[in-house]
């Protein structure tokens, strides 16, 4: 039921949103995955800060594909909370957990990162949970 990473890579790259923004799928495993993307700026606000719907993408997306290494391939966010806790100033690298799953829904944790302000290492940006539930594909589609 679970999807592999060479299924993974292509639902990514199927996304047009995701390939608008250049996300890529750096890592994911049983109960994992991690998306990482560039700062572009394109991608920014008027602080010179990636934008929050970005972080929130980033977190979002991550979500559903953890979710989707223990539910399957037809998976949809059900509900998200982020807690934004400073700027992002680069890249952002979203690392999502499984926290716990059913046949039908996961609950799912993402923090997101992005490289401190000083250069040395990474600083959590924003903090998500969210549950995502497995679709059939007909009502995926409508």
């Amino acid at each position: 039921m679970a999807i592999i990473p060479e299924q993974a890579d292509a639902v990514l790259q199927s996304q047009p949103f995701s390939r608008l923004v250049g996300a890529r799928l750096t890592r994911f495993e049983e109960g994992m995955a991690e998306l990482s993307l560039d700062a572009r700026p394109d991608l920014l606000q008027q602080n010179g800060f990636l934008h929050g719907g970005v972080v929130a993408y980033a977190a979002d997306n991550a979500l559903t594909f953890a979710a989707g290494t223990v539910l399957g391939p037809q998976v949809l966010t059900a509900s998200m909370a982020i807690t934004y806790l400073r700027p992002a100033t680069a890249g952002l690298r979203a690392q999502a957990t499984v926290v716990s799953a059913t046949r039908s829904q996961a609950v799912v944790r993402c923090e997101v990162y992005s490289a401190a302000a000083s250069g040395e290492g990474e600083v959590i940006v924003a903090s998500a949970q969210g549950t995502v539930l497995r679709v059939e594909r007909d009502s995926a589609a409508g």
